[in-house]
Parts: C-alpha cells; sequence; structure tokens
C-alpha cells in the first residue's frame, strides 16, 4: 500500500517547495484523501514511522522543501522533508498509532494545533507534533528530529482520526551552531 520509493515529477533547477499549512491540510491531503490527482505530484508516499529520521534524505531524495536539490544546512532545517504517510494502529483492536522505528520511536507533544481556513475561517485540519527518541519507552533518549503530522479534520465533533492518510512535515532541528 505505502512504497519506500516512488517516482517523483521532475522539477525545475530553483524550484522551492514552501507549502502553508493550509495549502498542505487544504490541497494536497484532501487530494490524496479523495484519491484524486495532484497537479505537481512531489510529495512521495513513505512508510515514515518505519524509516530512520536520518534516513529520510537518502532514502527518499525528493519531497522537500528545496524540491529535488540539495538545500543548505539552514534550508534543510527549516524547510524539512515533506511525505505522505498511512498512519495504522498499534494494536488491531486498539486506538493507539503505531510510531515505532527499529532505531526509537516518535512520540506525541504538546497539544494538537488547529488548522484554519483563510475563507471560511474555521478548522480543516489539526497538526500534531512528534519528537523522536533513540532507544525503547520509558528510556528513550530525546533526539532534535522533529515531525509535524497534519490530518484533516472531519468534523468538530468526531473522534481523532488514528487511521489514513497524513502528510507530513519531517526536520532536524537547528543546534545552536546552525543558527
Amino acid at each position: 500500500m505505502v512504497h519506500q520509493h516512488q517516482e517523483v515529477s521532475c522539477v525545475p533547477p530553483g524550484f522551492r517547495f514552501h507549502p502553508t499549512e493550509e495549502e498542505l491540510v487544504g490541497y494536497y491531503l484532501a487530494q490524496k484523501v479523495a484519491a484524486q490527482k495532484i497537479d505537481l505530484d512531489i510529495i512521495p508516499e513513505v512508510d515514515l514511522y518505519r524509516i530512520e529520521p536520518w534516513d529520510l534524505q537518502e532514502r527518499c531524495g525528493g519531497g522537500r522543501g528545496g524540491g529535488g536539490g540539495q538545500p543548505d544546512q539552514q534550508d534543510q532545517s527549516s524547510s524539512g522533508w515533506y511525505f505522505f504517510s498511512f498512519k495504522d494502529r498499534k494494536y488491531p483492536s486498539g486506538t493507539r498509532t503505531n510510531r515505532a522505528t527499529a532505531a526509537g520511536f516518535w512520540k506525541a507533544t504538546g497539544r494538537d494545533k488547529p488548522v484554519m481556513s483563510s475563507r471560511s475561517r474555521g478548522v480543516i485540519g489539526m497538526r500534531k507534533t512528534l519528537v523522536f527518541y533513540r532507544g525503547r519507552a520509558p528510556n528513550g533518549r530525546k533526539t532534535d528530529w522533529i515531525i509535524h503530522e497534519y490530518r484533516l479534520q472531519t468534523s468538530e465533533h468526531a473522534p481523532t482520526q488514528e487511521e489514513g492518510w497524513v502528510v507530513c512535515r519531517a526536520f532536524q532541528k537547528p543546534t545552536p551552531n546552525q543558527r
């Protein structure tokens, strides 16, 4: 269902992919969930919760803030890589999402934040922030890898979507000497 490697559209030199949260959710994710064509298919499908964060660039290449190019360190940390990923459950009858990799796990931090539509002024999606920890809970060591996971808001009173497509932005938080 989810492919590790996917052919990504060719983009011209100098192309930068810097979508707003509203564009990520309201266009890209909405089109993906509805199985409709995306004009420039630049965001690959990746089983993001099975790949170590430091392997993202090597394994997936495209779908990053700099298009298919190799941006500098500052661009890498501020833009990151964009992916579609399919969330699955940790246990078949449970509600928790499986976010473990071979080397560690992604842990949700803070509250989910709403993504608003500038037209309707309503909530169109939610953003969850995840931090990568090396090792196994509860003794994992926090790293500087972050994912912003975006999901569609089906209705104000609907339960949290624990399965289905999400669009993610993965990035490495800059260290003090990179700023």
